[in-house]
């Protein structure tokens, strides 16, 4: 079973062999994506490199920019232009890009930012998989913010979640990140591309009646401000300081806690929308299984094995990782007992599910951090042992 917003099911295009990164690359292009700045960076460079050859196709533009800061700003820019925009990084440049991140949270700019994770601190390992950004994802830039964080388990996901990516950033007027780990950009798998003309046809509110009466930061009903094409003759102020909904900055406290309300509201407000994931025999496991991209895939034949041998075993696999669904992970898992967080970090999503977690539930954790993914048979072994232990 799946959550809702997860549910894209391949339509009658042939089968083609396609690599993880080219696959976001395509997905991207199909969502109506139309510009690209970025710099090369191991390993997401094929990112940048399919859209190089992709976007002139369609009218788009793809830009190399001279750093990685100057890749998400001018992404920003281009969004603020009125078109699609993403870039793509990895690692070192994630870090680079936190400060104009938050800026476009902040100022309400929609667009992508993909993250090829790679392993660290630091320069790290470029070529070996890691899972070690999830909570950079969260809390990697400044203050009180809203963020939404997309990590796809396979091919097939990663080319529908870049679309879907697209048609959030664009409804709700935020950045939107796709995470997903070395192992799968560089995977090829046999897919057929699924159906994204619900994303592609998904296109922001754009300002309408008296430019007069136009004020850029009040929300709608679904909590969203129409924003303001350039030149249909609407007065715009954006600035990454906290403002009121004129657009000019403020520092009373009546408007900025209505500005940072306005930030989260619309988070509250399209849950539904947002909310992502796989649930495989949840319901009446004892022992489920937490764990997304690349060591998703290793869970779920794990749960396979161990249901064969009766054990009531199942998997959860946040696909929208950020907000995590808590108030449905807590409904699906309520019989459990024990959960194994199986992650490729010292520790992170282990976290949200010890705040997750229902009365004596037991946590456990099981972290890879040599650049080496879990394998089935490693969760197999670290669930058998908590059955053991209860």
């Amino acid at each position: 079973m799946t959550g809702q917003a997860s549910q894209n099911t391949p339509d009658s295009q042939d089968s083609i062999n396609i690599q993880g990164n080219h696959a976001c690359a395509l997905g991207a292009v199909a969502a109506g994506c139309r510009f690209y700045a970025g710099y090369p960076i191991t390993p997401s460079s094929e990112v940048a490199e399919k859209l190089a050859q992709e976007l002139p196709k369609v009218g788009g533009v793809f830009i190399q920019m001279e750093d990685e800061i100057a890749s998400i700003a001018a992404t920003l820019g281009a969004s603020m232009g009125g078109v699609k925009a993403m870039t793509a990084t990895s690692g070192p440049g994630f870090s680079l890009k936190q400060e104009n991140l938050g800026y476009g949270m902040g100022a309400q700019i929609p667009c992508v930012v993909v993250n090829v994770m790679r392993g660290g601190p630091s320069t790290g390992m470029p070529t070996r998989p890691s899972q070690g950004d999830l909570m950079q994802a969260r809390w990697g830039t400044h203050g009180d913010h809203p963020v939404i964080a997309l990590t796809p388990g396979s091919v097939e996901e990663i080319y529908s979640q870049t679309a879907r990516a697209f048609a959030l950033s664009e409804q709700l007027r935020i950045p939107v990140l796709v995470l997903f780990d070395e192992s799968l950009g560089h995977l090829v798998e046999t897919i057929s591309l699924p159906d994204v003309a619900e994303y592609e046809n998904t296109v922001r509110k754009w300002a309408s009646g008296n430019p007069e009466d136009y004020k850029p930061y009040r929300p709608d009903a679904d909590g969203v401000a129409p924003m303001a094409r350039p030149g249909d003759g609407y007065r715009v102020h954006t600035t990454g300081l906290t403002v009121s909904e004129s657009g000019f900055p403020t520092q009373k406290s009546i408007e900025v806690d209505r500005a940072m309300k306005r930030l989260f509201n619309k988070m509250e407000i399209n849950k539904d929308l947002i909310e992502s994931f796989e649930d495989v025999d949840c319901e009446d496991a004892d022992v489920v299984i937490v764990a997304l991209g690349i060591v998703g895939r290793a869970a779920r034949k794990a749960v396979r094995e161990l249901r064969a041998e009766g054990l009531k075993v199942g998997l959860f696999r946040p696909i929208t990782l950020w907000p995590f669904p808590t108030q449905t992970f807590r409904k699906l898992t309520k019989k459990a007992k024990n959960f194994v967080v199986a992650e490729m970090n010292s520790g992170q999503m282990i976290l949200e599910i010890g705040a997750a977690k229902q009365g004596k539930q037991v946590v456990s954790g099981l972290n890879r951090y040599d650049g080496e993914p879990i394998s089935p048979s490693q969760i197999i072994n670290a669930v058998k042992e908590v059955l053991d232990h209860e």
